[in-house]
């Protein structure tokens, strides 16, 4: 490999500072008229005491980014905080409150910087994933090494990645030899060894030593392509949950401003009935709920997979049982041996390794995974002298001056019942003519995949495998995992009807699966959850990707989509509890305007923070 320098920009974007991200505009308003509210509560009223010049100018100051806003809320007939909090400002200032309505103003203009300080930083969550890779990539063209724009790069070309650079594409090594950080892309903590003939994903951080990838999946098409897409989507969706939290907001403002109006009416007291106004605050649920949708899309990006759209994780949120696919899903996809029985007088070792050595230079998926399976238990399989492969059956081999055969029982006379077995396949054995054993092969259950299923458990889901496969498959896969529920042999049409009627039962349904056969049932389901190593058609059919196809990801996509849940509810329930009590207690005259103006500030504050919690740390996976 030619060796070649370290890319310029291998260093993620620092992030600002909390003080460099205040807009300094908003910050010098905030201050000048909180300044007025300080010095005309303290009896600087020139000219005229009822009228103070230096109050009316800290008012229109302040006042002109409220009402901007609370009048396009107005041309749009949307009832706003913005409006409510303006009208409490007016009447203050009316009836001769001036050090009140600056006080107001003063707290309204500082919540509006707390709450776009905070939705920053969940979108800086989601930027700082953007933003990662790198713009200018070297590529191998005509035995030389050029760098080129990222944009410029497509399928088929040989992109270099030198130590400390970040992989640009999805691709295979073809040289080289490393370890690459793909925490960003699959959530695994620790790096993992890679080289020639391993996938890598854009998005990794390559440690040590400069290898040379083939790209596959470029751009928009790639692992962080798709990420950022997704992100793109969630920042501009709208979930039913935001929705809803827009209409309670408006409904709140016409709570408040009705309780005013009651509260002059009974009272006759304009103090207390603007601090019924001041007091109702629901900025905390209409800023804190897209920012827990933000954060917590985040934070699964983080941790190994990614949601296409705000509407899907909070499907996710609601689901009841979860349905797997099997093979591909649950299990790895492809055949391993499992089980090697030789009749009596021949040994385990030896039958593996003629068998091994007559599949020698069978591309079957069988005959990989006897070789593979021999290989791994130390043998050195020979190579056959001929090789003879008769479709649908088996291998015929000399080795040796004896005659191999391996396959099916229609070409290795003489099987044994008790060689068959009804969860694997068996590939027979004979020796010029004679059985001598047979080899059990089959698709083995993913790593994680049992504590995954008693995880889902613990969480109060069901959990049912449906495939197409073989009903004593299945059965054998589901104990294995503990699983509830088994539908067996099924085609892709008699899948979707199934999930219907599950639905119409009332059940909510989330759907794994990996492959063609999948992309429909995904579709069908409330939540479609695809793995990132299956098919790209089942992948646009899903709403969830799995990228690492980590079974312990789609637990904690769960548990975050739960607990945004949680979060925004809580949010929900606090507000209404507090602006009710508030708007009783200033009725009553308990709550001064300044006071209402502090309950309210510090209630949005507290519910947009509580949101924030969901925004990932640096080193945070969930």
């Amino acid at each position: 490999m030619t060796a070649v320098a370290a890319p310029e920009a291998a260093a993620p974007p620092r992030r600002e500072s909390l003080w460099r991200r205040i807009d300094r505009g908003d910050l010098a308003r905030t201050l000048a008229v909180g300044a007025c509210a300080l010095l005309v509560g303290l009896g600087l009223t020139w000219p005229w005491p009822s009228v103070p010049v230096l109050a009316l100018a800290g008012l229109v100051l302040g006042c002109w980014p409220i009402a901007a806003e609370a009048l396009g809320d107005l041309r749009e007939r949307r009832m706003s905080m913005e409006l409510s909090m303006l009208i409490a400002i007016v009447a203050a200032a009316a009836i001769g409150e001036w050090t009140t309505a600056l006080v107001i103003t003063t707290f309204v203009l500082a919540a509006e910087i707390l709450e776009d300080l905070s939705l920053d930083r969940g979108r800086d969550a989601l930027t700082d994933l953007m933003s990662f890779l790198p713009e200018q990539v070297q590529v191998r063209e005509d035995g030389r090494i050029i760098t080129v724009p990222l944009a410029e790069v497509v399928a088929g070309r040989t992109v270099v990645v030198s130590p400390g650079g970040r992989v640009p594409v999805d691709g295979t090594v073809l040289a080289g030899a490393s370890s690459a950080d793909q925490s960003r892309i699959t959530g695994e903590p620790l790096p993992v060894d890679i080289g020639p003939g391993d996938t890598v994903h854009a998005g990794s951080i390559n440690q040590i030593g400069a290898v040379e990838i083939r790209a596959e999946r470029v751009g928009a098409e790639s692992s962080y392509g798709r990420i950022i897409e997704a992100v793109r989507r969630a920042q501009s969706s709208q979930p039913p949950v935001q929705r809803l939290a827009d209409r309670l907001a408006a409904a709140l403002v016409y709570l408040a401003l009705g309780g005013a109006a009651l509260t002059y009416l009974v009272t006759r007291d304009l103090t207390a009935t603007i601090s019924v106004v001041v007091v109702a605050g629901a900025c905390g649920i209409a800023a804190g709920t897209p920012l827990a949708t933000l954060a917590a899309i985040a934070r699964i990006a983080r941790g190994g997979a990614f949601v296409k759209d705000g509407a899907h994780l909070e499907a996710l949120s609601g689901i009841d049982t979860v349905v797997f696919d099997k093979t591909g899903t649950l299990t790895v996809g492809e055949p391993h041996l499992v089980d090697v029985r030789p009749v009596e007088g021949w040994d385990e070792r030896e039958l593996l390794e003629l068998a091994a050595s007559a599949e020698a230079y069978s591309e079957h998926p069988l005959a990989t995974a006897i070789v593979r399976g021999a290989q791994e238990r130390g043998l050195r399989p020979a190579l056959p002298e001929s090789f003879t492969y008769t479709p649908g059956l088996g291998v015929t081999a000399q080795l040796d001056g004896r005659t191999i055969t391996a396959g099916s029982t229609a070409l290795v006379p003489g099987t044994e019942a008790g060689a068959q077995d009804a969860a694997a396949t068996a590939v027979h054995v004979a020796v010029d003519g004679r059985f001598v054993g047979s080899l059990l092969l089959a698709d083995t259950v993913r790593a994680g995949a049992h504590d995954a299923i008693r995880a889902l458990h613990r969480m109060g889901l069901r959990t049912m495998i449906v495939t197409g496969d073989r009903a004593e498959t299945a059965h054998l896969v589901a104990a294995q995992l503990g699983i509830d529920d088994v539908r067996a042999g099924l085609l892709p049409e008699e899948k979707l009807a199934w999930i219907d009627a599950e639905k119409a039962a009332g059940h909510r349904l989330a759907m794994v699966g990996d492959g063609v056969n999948d992309a429909p049932a995904l579709a069908r389901a409330d939540v479609g959850i695809a793995m990132g190593n299956g098919t790209q058609i089942a992948q646009d059919s899903a709403d969830v990707v799995l990228v690492s196809s980590d079974l312990d990801d789609l637990v904690g996509t769960v548990k975050v989509a739960r607990r945004a849940r949680r979060i925004v509810m809580a949010n929900f329930a606090g507000t209404i509890a507090i602006d009710l009590l508030g708007m009783a207690l200033a009725a009553m005259g308990l709550l001064s305007p300044v006071l209402a103006a502090l309950v309210h500030v510090g209630s949005e504050t507290a519910f947009i923070l509580n949101s924030a919690r969901l925004i990932p740390g640096r080193a945070s996976r969930r």
